[in-house]
């Protein structure tokens, strides 16, 4: 693989992290604006997903490749969900992983930017650990 290639690899890595990171902390956002009502962790959770900001580009727009995403079909586990708790749960896992996939990608190409991520990962331990606290792990 050329370096050319490897780059534009990396960046697709990176553009398809940073597309779930977004997403997944989106959706526990939403879930504690709209179903909890919790102004707190909502507004840690917007200050997360607007921290990586930073980190967007449209240069790695180009590396995107849906078509030949080899895993973009659901598995049977991802389509079952009992309830509001599950979906924060699966989220939760979704938005950790994906930042510690670019903090660790990003080490290849921009260490600030790694260190970002690993920024957000911990802050996503934070406020994983209040939403449980806070809300006992009921339906609200």
């Amino acid at each position: 693989m050329t370096n050319s290639e490897s780059r534009q690899k990396v960046a697709r890595l990176i553009d398809a992290n940073l597309n779930r990171l977004k997403e997944g902390i989106r959706v526990i956002e939403d879930i504690n604006r709209y179903i909890y009502n919790d102004a707190s962790l909502t507004s840690q959770l917007k200050s997360l997903r607007h921290r990586l900001q930073t980190l967007y580009s449209q240069e790695r727009l180009h590396a995107r490749d849906i078509e030949n995403d080899v895993q973009k079909k659901s598995i049977e586990s991802e389509l079952n969900r009992s309830d509001i708790v599950d979906l924060v749960i699966a989220n939760f896992s979704r938005a950790q992983e994906s930042a510690r996939v670019l903090e660790e990608s990003f080490k290849l190409i921009d260490p600030v930017s790694s260190e970002i991520a690993k920024e957000v990962r911990y802050g996503l331990y934070g406020v994983e650990k209040d939403f449980f606290l806070q809300h006992s792990v009921k339906e609200p």
